[in-house]
């Protein structure tokens, strides 16, 4: 049975304090304070952050818990809710550019073998299945149509604990939008080296961008085919962005 420590328990309050920061912290995973499918702040952390003991924290971390609100893995503690990460300016989009104003957009998840392109660009053995993430966007009068599919490599999901989740946690919504998955590869120390080569299709008036993203040892990351209406020659480039701290 749960219990509180003596100082954090309200005096003449029915409700134990544990529930209130639980309440609390689920307001704020409610709102997008703390995006689905990321870590939460540590114990310490959040002891500070609502000026309790971190025994009150961990009651509360227990309630969200057993709600399956919350979810504790051997990297800690992360949010479960559905929803639409909360968006952050990042000099780059996932899965490559961003869907037009008033525009709708789709994304799944899925654990496959990839295809063979896919496989040999990220060194995965032929009939390794990994993380595979499909998106569809269009424009507010159905133009512009997008569809992109990315398929990670082993070193990302050993590396990135946000992505690690998806392999047992498939998802068919919102939550696998995975537009900050670049900046989750940045938080785990990752540098991340893009190649972009972009290509005029002959048969159809669309272009093909094909990304392939590699950290600063050379390692793949992860491959995107994205599909787009374009008429311009094929381009290539490349840049690099530093890992956080």
């Amino acid at each position: 049975m749960a219990c509180t420590t003596p100082h954090d328990h309200l005096r003449g309050e029915a409700r134990p304090l544990y529930r209130k920061i639980a309440a609390a912290l689920l307001g704020e995973l409610r709102d997008g304070t703390i995006p689905p499918g990321e870590r939460l702040p540590g114990e310490r952390q959040l002891s500070e952050h609502f000026g309790v003991s971190r025994e009150t924290v961990r009651q509360a971390l227990e309630v969200l818990r057993r709600e399956g609100l919350v979810a504790t893995d051997r990297r800690g503690s992360h949010a479960t809710l559905p929803g639409a990460p909360v968006e952050h300016p990042a000099a780059l989009a996932f899965p490559v550019g961003i869907r037009a104003p008033g525009g709708s957009d789709r994304a799944t998840v899925t654990w496959e073998v990839p295809s063979p392109e896919h496989a040999r660009a990220l060194g995965l053995d032929p009939h390794r299945p990994t993380l595979v993430h499909r998106y569809e966007s269009a424009g507010a009068d159905e133009h512009g149509r997008r569809t992109a599919i990315t398929s990670f490599s082993a070193v990302a999901l050993s590396e990135v604990a946000e992505l690690a989740r998806y392999r047992d946690r498939t998802l068919v919504s919102d939550s696998a939008q995975l537009r900050r998955v670049y900046d989750w590869m940045r938080q785990a120390g990752l540098a991340l080296h893009h190649r972009d080569a972009i290509t005029p299709l002959d048969d159809i008036p669309s272009m093909r961008v094909t990304r392939l993203v590699h950290d600063q040892h050379a390692r793949p990351l992860e491959i995107t085919d994205l599909l787009v209406d374009a008429r311009k020659d094929a381009l290539v480039y490349e840049f690099t962005v530093p890992a956080a701290g």
